[in-house]
C-alpha cells in the first residue's frame, strides 16, 4: 500500500494492531456474487463463506463492520441470526462448532458502501475498504483466503477482478456474468474489482502479460503512460527471484491520486503520473505499487506491527529500481527524502523500532517509521552485507514464504541465513528495540 493509499486506512494506521485473523475462525473461501449499479456506488447480491473453526466451541462469527443490509444468513442451511453494529457483524451460529471443523456460511448483501467504492466518468472501481462492500477481516492480513467474485455487467461492460477472468456469461435479461478467480490465497485489504467502459492495451513480453485500463474517461494513451512498467517488472522479478505472480498484471489508470495495490492489479492515479513525466527521476507510484505483488500480496505481514515488511521494503525496491533506472544519485535522493520524514518525526519526539506494536500518533508518524524507516533499515542491510549476500538474502526470503505470511523473525532467519551471519544486535536496534 502505498503512502497515498494508507492515508485512508484508518484501521491500520494509528491504532494497534488487531489480531492477524478472526477470533476463533479462518475463512478459507469468500465467494461473492455482486449486482453494482454503474451510475451509483449501490449494490446488491449474496455472499458465501466457507471456514474451519480454531475455537473448542465456536458460537459466533465476527467481521468487520459494514454499512450494508445483511441478511438471509445459513450456516450449512441452517438459519442464522446477523446482528449488525458499529463493533462489527456478527453471525450466530445455531451450533457451537468444535475444533477443525469447516462449514459454510451464505448470506444476502445490499446496500450503499460507507467507503472503498469510487465512481469515475467511465465506471467504478474499489480501493482498499474491501470489507465495506462485502462481509470479510479488514485488518486480519495474516488471514489469507480464495476469492471468487461474480460480477453481474451491461452487456459490453469491462471488468477487473482478482486473479483470472473465466469466460463471461450471457444472461436471460441480456445482461453479462462477469467471473473472476484467484489463483491463490490474498489478505481480504487486497480484494477488489472495477466495472464500467474502460479502453484497454495489452502487451506480452518475456516478463509476462501487461495489461492496461483507463478508467478516467479520458482515453488517455496507454502505451505512452505505462510505457516502463515491463522493464520495472523486469527488475523486480531478477530481485525477487520469483516470476511477475501469475505472469500477468493489470494496471487501472484512475482520476486523481490513488496509489493502491490490489491483488494482481494495482490503481494509478494520472495525477501522480503527471507529476512525474515532469520530472522522471521522482517517479515512484508505479514501481511501489507493482513491488507490491511481491512484498505484501505474495509475501504478506502477518499482523499490522510487521507492516513495515511490506512498506518498507516496496519503499526500498522503489528506490532501488532509480538506482537502476537512473543512477546512485537518484538513489540517494530517495534515501534522503526518506532520513528527512524520519528526522521530523524524531523532531516531534516520535521514534519507535519498525516491528513496534504500540499506537501511532497520526499517520505520518507511522509512515516515518514503518515505510522510511522501513527503507533506511534496508540500505542499511545492503550496506553492512554486501551487494551479493544481501540480494541473496532478499531472494530467499521471497521465495521460502511465497503465498504466506511473515513476521520479522523470517526476515532476519533468511538474511542470517545469507550471510552466516549473527544479526540480532542489527535487528533488536532497527526493529524490535532494545
Amino acid at each position: 500500500m502505498a503512502a497515498v493509499a494508507l492515508a485512508i486506512a484508518s484501521a491500520a494506521a494509528g491504532q494497534a494492531p488487531i489480531p492477524a485473523a478472526g477470533p476463533g475462525f479462518d475463512v478459507e473461501r469468500y465467494h461473492v456474487v455482486l449486482h453494482p449499479a454503474l451510475a451509483t456506488t449501490a449494490l446488491s447480491g449474496s455472499e458465501t463463506i466457507t471456514f474451519r473453526s480454531t475455537a473448542d466451541a465456536l458460537k459466533a462469527l465476527t467481521f468487520s463492520a459494514s454499512a450494508l443490509q445483511v441478511g438471509a444468513a445459513r450456516l450449512d442451511g441452517r438459519p442464522v441470526k446477523v446482528v449488525s453494529s458499529a463493533a462489527g457483524v456478527v453471525f450466530e451460529l445455531p451450533r457451537a462448532l468444535g475444533k477443525g471443523a469447516t462449514a459454510t456460511l451464505s448470506f444476502a448483501i445490499s446496500g450503499v458502501p460507507a467507503r472503498g467504492v469510487t465512481l469515475t466518468k467511465a465506471g467504478l472501481y474499489t480501493s482498499y475498504f474491501a470489507c465495506d462492500w462485502m462481509v470479510c477481516l479488514q485488518d486480519a492480513p495474516g488471514d489469507k483466503a480464495h476469492f471468487s467474485l461474480d460480477l453481474r455487467l451491461p452487456a459490453g461492460a469491462t471488468s477487473l477482478g482478482v486473479g483470472r477472468a473465466l469466460p463471461l456469461q450471457r444472461l436471460r435479461d441480456g445482461s453479462e456474468r462477469h467471473r473472476w478467480r484467484s489463483t491463490r490465497p490474498y489478505s481480504s485489504y487486497l480484494f477488489g474489482f472495477a466495472a464500467g467502459h474502460f479502453p484497454r492495451r495489452s502487451i506480452r513480453t518475456d516478463a509476462g502479460e501487461f495489461v492496461y485500463l483507463d478508467a478516467t474517461g479520458e482515453n488517455r494513451n496507454l502505451s505512452e503512460v505505462f510505457v516502463h512498467t515491463p522493464s520495472i517488472a523486469r527488475f523486480l522479478a531478477g530481485k525477487a527471484g520469483i516470476a511477475v505472480p501469475d505472469r500477468r498484471y493489470v494496471q487501472l489508470l484512475v482520476p486523481g491520486r490513488e496509489a493502491q495495490e490490489a491483488a494482481t492489479f494495482s490503481l494509478i492515479g494520472e495525477e501522480e503520473l503527471e507529476r512525474e513525466r515532469q520530472e522522471p527521476a521522482t517517479a515512484w507510484v508505479i514501481a511501489h505499487e507493482m513491488a507490491h505483488q511481491w512484498w505484501g500480496n505474495l509475501v504478506t505481514c502477518e499482523s499490522w506491527s510487521d507492516f513495515w515488511l511490506n512498506e518498507g521494503i516496496t519503499t526500498f525496491m522503489g528506490a532501488a529500481w532509480k538506482e537502476h533506472a537512473f543512477g546512485r544519485a537518484a538513489y540517494e535522493q530517495e534515501l534522503d527524502r526518506a532520513r528527512q520524514r524520519i528526522d521530523k518525526a524524531r523532531a516531534a519526539g516520535f521514534d519507535k523500532p519498525l516491528a513496534w506494536s504500540g499506537t501511532y500518533p497520526s499517520l505520518g508518524t507511522r509512515r516515518a517509521v514503518q515505510y522510511s524507516k522501513g527503507a533506511l533499515f534496508l540500505a542499511h542491510l545492503r550496506e553492512d552485507l554486501g551487494e551479493t549476500i544481501f540480494w541473496d538474502g532478499m531472494r530467499a526470503f521471497a521465495r521460502r514464504h511465497a503465498g504466506g505470511v511473515v513476521t520479522s523473525v523470517d526476515f532476519q532467519r533468511a538474511m542470517e541465513a545469507a550471510s552466516g551471519r549473527d544479526l540480532s544486535a542489527l535487528f533488536a536496534q532497527w526493529v524490535y528495540g532494545d
